[in-house]
């Protein structure tokens, strides 16, 4: 029962719930209804809406059509008038540049009234200054016109354009627009080219090159100063760049390098230097030797001078004057210009002497020669740095290498000249000391001192490392003289031999050996050339030598005179004829001594020579005379106290004897005088 009771309930709430569903429903489609209506209502509202929209836009089409005409018109006089003045600006700052150009023309003009009567210097540059920097105005001002009216032109040639596009005026308009436009052009272009050309300004640049030339003639050298004041300099930079701005850099160049040339050469021209005058092979050849001499001294220093003194001030002045041109790209060559053909006068004269004649004597100016240019070589190339030198610098180079060539080819040549010397005269009669060895030892010797033992090392050494040879650790530059020198030497020593087997007479062929190895050995003791050569190799080759013929001298002069005393006679009158033969050679070999021999030009040699002979003939006469005196003096008629043979020996070598015979031989040009 309970259950069914629970279920009737269920039921009955069921049916509640479903009725009030129902109601919701109808509210829901009462108000589904109410919005449909509304709907129907919008709609014919918005069709009426869409009539009237139509209506109007039927209405702004027609206004448009009438207003758009008047809207295009306003837009293009507002354009029109933006170009008009877009082309109003530039032609008002052409009028001024015309007004300030005109302005600058009369201000140029009075300043050239004032400089021209100016004669003070200082006051003239300062006026000059001023003057330049007037010319380099107008010609900015000129400019100006010119960049300007292009601008001007440009826009008046839009608003013609403009006109023309948008036919805001009619076609005749538009022409005799274009018409003036052109006329403007032409007037424009004709009035920048008279101003620049042929006005004012043309007469100021020609009035600047005057006091350019004017000034550069101005600057001279003098001793001990620079060219050029500051204030010239600055001047003289200040026209060169308003000339080169102005289509004048030829001209400027062309008026410097002529001017500057012209007065470097003028300065050296003061050093009287005639000489440069003779420069061929053949010129320098024919010159006499002192005349040669002091030309080549003349030619160092004057050289030297050129280098150090001239052209180092002009190539300051040119940096100076044209250095600001092109970023410094003109003056060296502008530089170049006026050194190069004073040194090419300087160059012709050396290599001349370079390439003349090899006479032996020359070797000492070629190596003076080279030791000048050696010394000048740093401030040479540093004078002459970068492209622009690099022909001079070449030059020189090519000057040094002549001279080396020359100068080892003039000392191999001296040996062999030595050493071939056939003049086809016998040697000397009095065995006195050949006159080509006077000159060959005196040579040498001048050769070592180190006034040219140095020039001549580096010679040798430069020669050899360009005929590609190296030089070993051992081989240092004076290896390189002493082996040069020793082979004159032995060249020397092989003469002599050969002129000691043309004596037919062997005592005068001992005392010419004697004299000449002695001679030697003297005269380069205690010198650079003994020191160079060394004392051992001297002692072993000359004093040795000398020593020797000494020996052999006295063993064939004096010695048959003692063996005649000595030696045991068969008969018995043989003391007697002992006695009188060797008087006979006694006499002889005085007389022979007296007027053929001339023995030992050394003094020292010359006493001790005599010493020995006195010692050696002297004793053995003594004891002869002593032991055979009481006999002898009632046989022999010319029977001599030693005391008397004592005097006649000494006079042999002090009195003086000999006879003095002229020593020139064929080989005149060997004329270094002996000491």
């Amino acid at each position: 029962m309970e259950n069914t009771a629970r279920a009737h309930t269920v039921a009955m709430e069921v049916l509640n719930e479903d009725d009030e569903a129902i109601t919701k429903l109808e509210t829901a489609c009462l108000d589904l209804k109410s919005i449909l209506y509304q709907s129907l209502t919008i709609d014919s509202t918005y069709n009426k809406i869409h009539q009237n929209l139509q209506t109007i836009q039927e209405s702004l089409t027609i206004s448009s059509k009438t207003v758009a005409p008047l809207q295009s018109l306003s837009i293009a006089n507002k354009a029109l008038d933006t170009r008009i003045n877009r082309a109003v600006s530039p032609a008002l700052a052409l009028l001024s540049s015309f007004t300030a150009a005109e302005s600058l023309q009369r201000l140029l003009l009075d300043m050239a009234s004032e400089l021209a009567p100016e004669k003070s210097p200082k006051k003239r540059l300062a006026k000059l200054i001023e003057y330049v920097g007037c010319v380099d105005r107008l010609d900015a001002a000129i400019g100006a016109i010119g960049e300007e009216s292009e601008q001007a032109i440009q826009k008046l040639q839009e608003v013609v354009e403009f006109l023309s596009r948008t036919k805001a005026a009619d076609l005749y308009t538009t022409a005799r627009l274009r018409e003036t436009l052109a006329t403007l052009k032409a007037l424009c272009e004709a009035e920048v080219d008279a101003m620049r050309f042929d006005g004012v300004l043309d007469e100021a640049l020609l009035s600047l090159q005057d006091e350019y030339e004017a000034l550069l003639l101005g600057i001279r050298h003098r001793d001990g100063e620079g060219l050029g004041t500051e204030m010239e300099i600055e001047v003289l930079e200040k026209i060169s760049q308003t000339l080169a701005a102005n289509d004048c850099l030829d001209i400027c160049i062309d008026m410097f390098v002529k001017v500057r040339y012209r007065r470097a050469a003028k300065a050296l021209m003061r050093l009287n230097p005639d000489y440069l005058k003779r420069y061929t092979p053949e010129e320098i050849d024919e010159m006499q030797w002192e005349d040669l001499e002091t030309s080549i001294s003349l030619w160092m220093q004057h050289l030297e001078l050129a280098v150090k003194a001239v052209l180092v001030s002009e190539k300051r002045l040119c940096r100076g004057v044209l250095g600001g041109l092109m970023g410094g790209a003109i003056w060296p060559e502008c530089f170049i210009k006026i050194a190069d053909k004073i040194m090419a006068v300087f160059f012709r004269f050396g290599e001349g002497v370079a390439r003349s004649d090899k006479a032996p004597q020359k070797l000492f100016k070629l190596l003076d020669m080279f030791d000048s240019l050696e010394a000048l070589k740093p401030e040479f190339e540093e004078v002459f740095e970068g492209e622009a030198g690099a022909d001079i610098c070449a030059r020189f180079r090519e000057l040094e290498k002549l001279l080396v060539h020359a100068s080892t080819r003039v000392f191999w040549e001296l040996g062999l000249q030595i050493e071939g010397s056939q003049d086809g005269l016998p040697p000397p009669v009095d065995g006195s000391v050949l006159n080509l060895v006077r000159y060959a030892v005196n040579y040498l010797k001048n050769l070592a001192v180190d006034s040219y033992s140095s020039p001549m090392e580096k010679v040798l050494r430069t020669q050899q490392l360009w005929k590609g040879g190296t030089l070993s650790d051992l081989e240092n530059d004076e290896d390189l003289l002493r082996d040069a020198i020793s082979n004159v030497m032995e060249a020397i020593q092989r003469n002599i031999e050969s002129k000691k087997m043309r004596y037919n007479d062997k005592v005068v062929a001992q005392i010419f050996l004697m004299n000449t190895y002695w001679y030697i050995y003297m005269r380069t003791r205690n010198t650079e050339l003994g020191k160079l050569l060394g004392e051992a190799y001297m002692k072993k080759r000359y004093r040795n030598e000398a020593e020797e013929s000494a020996y052999l001298y006295h063993k064939l002069a004096c010695g048959r005179l003692v063996r005649l005393l000595e030696k045991e006679s068969d008969d018995g009158g043989g003391e007697a004829n002992k006695l009188e033969a060797f008087m006979s050679g006694f006499d002889e070999m005085c007389e022979r001594h007296i007027s053929s021999y001339n023995i030992a030009y050394d003094a020292d040699l010359r006493d001790q020579i005599k010493e020995a002979t006195l010692r050696l003939v002297l004793p053995v006469y003594t004891e002869f005379y002593d032991a055979n005196m009481p006999v002898l003096a009632t046989v022999v008629e010319d029977c001599r106290p030693p005391e008397l043979i004592e005097s006649s020996l000494r006079q042999i070598f002090e009195g003086g004897g000999g006879v003095q015979i002229e020593r020139r031989q064929s080989m005149s040009q060997f004329d270094i005088g002996d000491e």
